[in-house]
């Protein structure tokens, strides 16, 4: 394992268009939060806070996705993000998307790539 990688989860954790997993990142001394959901066969990372307002998206820990499982949905502003950017599609973010998280997937799990 390359330095500056950490395991998330096993790949098989991580289903397509399923429940995402939750992980904290080290940011300025303190804990943030962040997830990982699987669209389109790849791993996709961003931090867990709406571009409307910092709060976190799932609406039940780990539940990202709308109920058709296309879109990222903020459970407090209903908010709708494309998967595979982050980038907002509709309601009140006016724009302002996820902030994207670098991961990689290799045989041994899905990684963050810390900087």
């Amino acid at each position: 394992m390359a330095a500056g990688a950490r395991l998330i989860c096993a790949s098989a954790d991580l289903v397509e268009g399923g429940r995402g997993i939750r992980f904290d990142l080290a940011r300025g001394g303190s804990p943030v939060p962040a997830f990982l959901v699987r669209y389109r066969g790849k791993p996709r990372a961003y931090l867990n806070r709406c571009g409307h307002v910092p709060v976190e998206l799932d609406w039940q820990p780990g539940e990202f996705f709308d109920s058709t499982g296309l879109y990222l949905i903020c459970a407090v502003h209903g908010a709708l993000f494309a998967p595979e950017t982050g980038l907002c599609l509709a309601g009140r973010c006016a724009g302002r998307g996820l902030e994207p998280l670098p991961v990689e997937e290799r045989p041994d799990g899905i990684f963050f790539l810390e900087s």
